[in-house]
């Protein structure tokens, strides 16, 4: 079964507190074994000296008398000894036991082994943990000091004893409190490592949802941001995914219905007109008009796949510019001069081409283009004994090239649409008969890889006007001065 990011994030988290928590015990247990054996060691160390002392003192103190008092000694270690619940026994210099508190593993009588008391005599105290060599049934924490008098030397020997199983005992207790405490600890830990856990794994799992969505269909669903931590910026970043993604299938989707609709009209036409030619129900005196409105509808089609093909390349990025110095009022000229039949039978008035040269850094195949759309674009709808207006502006290093014509002009609210692709103002197509709405698509994407604009400009019942930028040449005028200043400069 597939585990959820939120299944796993949760188990690695608790497996690293679970974790933590067993080390952190471990290593308390440890040191807390340590402390223990060293402060008892310690403690028995301070009582063990303490009862050395007092031998000494009643030793010297009876030494006339026939030496320590046997009852005053053991006395004495019964009270030191109960207060650490430790044995305390002395021995002679020999190792024989002369009192004890121990009435069961080290009683009067028993002799500790030299081994004992060399190290007692080589290093000035001994300290173990054991048996003493076997004396004690079970494990005792063991010291012992030397009984020193001034001119005499060591007279004997004074050992402190205390069970090990009291560390047992310390070491339950500490691991009852720990676990204890790590219980309310983990539990507080998986609370909130699970609320956590699943906040930051629910924008994920929005975007699980909304992504399967869209492997159906629907592009509609966006997911909530919240913060401007990673997670928002990658709610932000899907968001703005999804709603590309909505455009571009829009655009699909308007792309295969706008190209089926403008294959079929012509298509359409170019076949009843032809199978009526070959059935005869067109009479042959009507034939070659009929084959001149089969011959336009060729053209258009030939029209709209070479728009196409130029769309594809466009968006494959196939389409290069190769920048060179020109005239951009000559190929103006030119093309204006292409459409004369029209701009004669519509008896149109052609402003601005009376300028001198106007130089660009562009490509010339290309802006031809750009320039023979316009100029159809206003051609087609500019009125009757209307005007076309060309004008050219320089202006920090771009060119700026106009083209106006009087006429209805476009709406207001369908301004920003007229560069979409397959998009026409004239939906009735009572102007524009054989346009297929690509060429101003075609016109924005060449000027953009020229990184110059586009822009357009309409007052409904005045005027349109499309102006483009290009950047700027090198004028004659301005050739000619930089070859004086070369000159100049050689």
């Amino acid at each position: 079964m597939q585990k959820s990011l939120f299944t796993k994030y949760f188990t690695l988290c608790s497996t690293i507190i679970l974790g933590s928590m067993a080390i952190l015990g471990a290593v308390l247990l440890v040191f807390a074994s340590q402390y223990f054996k060293l402060e008892r060691e310690r403690l028995l160390l301070r009582n063990a000296i303490g009862a050395s002392n007092i031998f000494a003192n009643e030793y010297v103190n009876r030494v006339d008398q026939g030496g320590a008092r046997r009852e005053v000694v053991l006395s004495y270690f019964q009270l030191l000894g109960g207060g650490v619940d430790a044995n305390i026994f002395l021995t002679n210099v020999e190792g024989k036991t002369l009192v004890t508190t121990d009435k069961k593993d080290i009683v009067e009588g028993v002799v500790i082994p030299q081994n004992v008391l060399k190290s007692i005599s080589d290093r000035g105290s001994f300290s173990e943990l054991g048996t003493l060599r076997g004396l004690y049934s079970s494990e005792y924490y063991t010291v012992g000091v030397p009984v020193t008098i001034e001119g005499m030397g060591i007279i004997g020997y004074v050992f402190a004893s205390s069970s090990a199983a009291a560390l047992s005992v310390f070491l339950t207790e500490m691991l009852k409190m720990f676990s204890i405490s790590a219980l309310i600890v983990l539990a507080i830990s998986f609370v909130v490592v699970y609320i956590i856990t699943r906040q930051m794994t629910r924008p994920l799992r929005e975007m699980a949802a909304a992504a399967r969505k869209f492997g159906k269909g629907d592009l509609s669903v966006r997911v909530p941001v919240r913060g401007s931590d990673e997670m928002g910026q990658l709610a932000v970043a899907f968001n703005n995914m999804a709603s590309s993604l909505a455009t571009t299938e829009k655009m699909r989707r308007s792309f295969v219905a706008n190209v089926s609709h403008e294959l079929k009209t012509p298509m359409t036409t170019i076949g009843g007109f032809i199978d009526g030619i070959l059935d005869s129900t067109i009479p042959p005196e009507k034939q070659e008009y009929y084959l001149r409105i089969v011959s336009e509808e060729v053209k258009r089609l030939s029209r709209l796949v070479r728009s196409m093909l130029d769309i594809s390349k466009i968006e494959a990025g196939e389409m290069t510019i190769k920048p060179v110095e020109f005239d951009i009022n000559e190929i103006m000229c030119r093309t204006i001069f292409a459409f004369e039949q029209r701009i004669e039978a519509k008896k149109l008035d052609i402003r601005g081409l009376d300028v001198g040269k106007v130089m660009v850094l562009a490509d010339p195949d290309m802006l031809h283009q750009v320039v023979y759309n316009l100029v159809d674009n206003a051609v087609k709808f500019v009125n009757t004994e209307g005007y076309i207006a060309v004008s050219y502006n320089n202006e920090g290093g771009l060119t700026y090239v106009s083209v106006r014509n009087s006429g209805e002009g476009i709406p207001k609210e369908e301004v920003a649409s007229v560069f979409d692709r397959f998009y026409k103002t004239d939906k009735s197509r009572s102007l524009d008969k054989q346009g297929v709405g690509l060429g101003l698509y075609i016109v924005k994407t060449i000027i953009n890889l020229h990184h110059g604009d586009i822009i357009v400009n309409s007052v409904e019942g005045e005027y349109c006007e499309f102006v483009f930028s290009v950047p700027s040449g090198t004028t004659p005028k301005e050739k000619k001065k930089q070859r004086i200043e070369e000159i100049r400069a050689e």
